[in-house]
């Protein structure tokens, strides 16, 4: 069994409490149609189970079949600099069937984000060694397609599916209650 072996810390973008029972760590790429169907079930995870889950998104792009991954990876990171991480992810994996560089500068737009940040930041690659680090984390991890999953450092071994995904969370959430 894969356990994850960059423990969560300050420079990963988290959704919850981070003393959540329950941390949830996922490794995608935004050009992924599987990391996008995944999305609106781990945004339903996380309203039915509360603070107790606590979210983490880790950049996985395989740019060899999604080209479009590492500039959606360094958008997002670019928008988590100004406090958008979040709102820039959920819209382009909403938007990922027209995913192109214009939809990454409207969505940047949309968020009031300044677009010329944005072109510098993708021509410079300024989030490059974040995405490496998280890139090289997963592959270390056991990592070797997207989306992925590990709950509190454990390799998930299921479908992305909301039943699934909810009974690795509550399996955890069992495992911490106090015996009786």
């Amino acid at each position: 069994m894969s356990t994850l072996k960059v423990p969560v810390n300050s420079r990963d973008r988290m959704r919850g409490d981070p003393n959540a029972s329950v941390t949830l760590v996922e490794y995608g790429d935004y050009q992924c149609p599987y990391c996008a169907i995944a999305n609106p079930i781990l945004r339903s995870l996380e309203s039915r189970f509360g603070r107790a889950l606590c979210v983490v998104f880790r950049h996985f792009p395989l740019v060899e079949v999604h080209p479009l991954a590492a500039p959606a990876a360094e958008a997002a990171e670019y928008a988590g600099d100004h406090g958008r991480f979040w709102e820039m992810h959920d819209a382009v994996y909403s938007n990922q069937h027209r995913l192109s560089t214009q939809l990454l500068f409207a969505i940047a737009g949309t968020l009031q984000l300044s677009q010329m940040g944005l072109r510098e930041s993708l021509i410079r690659a300024l989030h490059d060694d974040k995405i490496r680090a998280d890139f090289i984390g997963g592959v270390r991890s056991g990592v070797n397609g997207t989306p992925s999953f590990f709950v509190n450092g454990v390799r998930h071994q299921g479908g992305f599916s909301a039943p699934e995904l909810a009974a690795s969370i509550q399996f955890a959430m069992d495992a911490l209650a106090p015996v009786r």
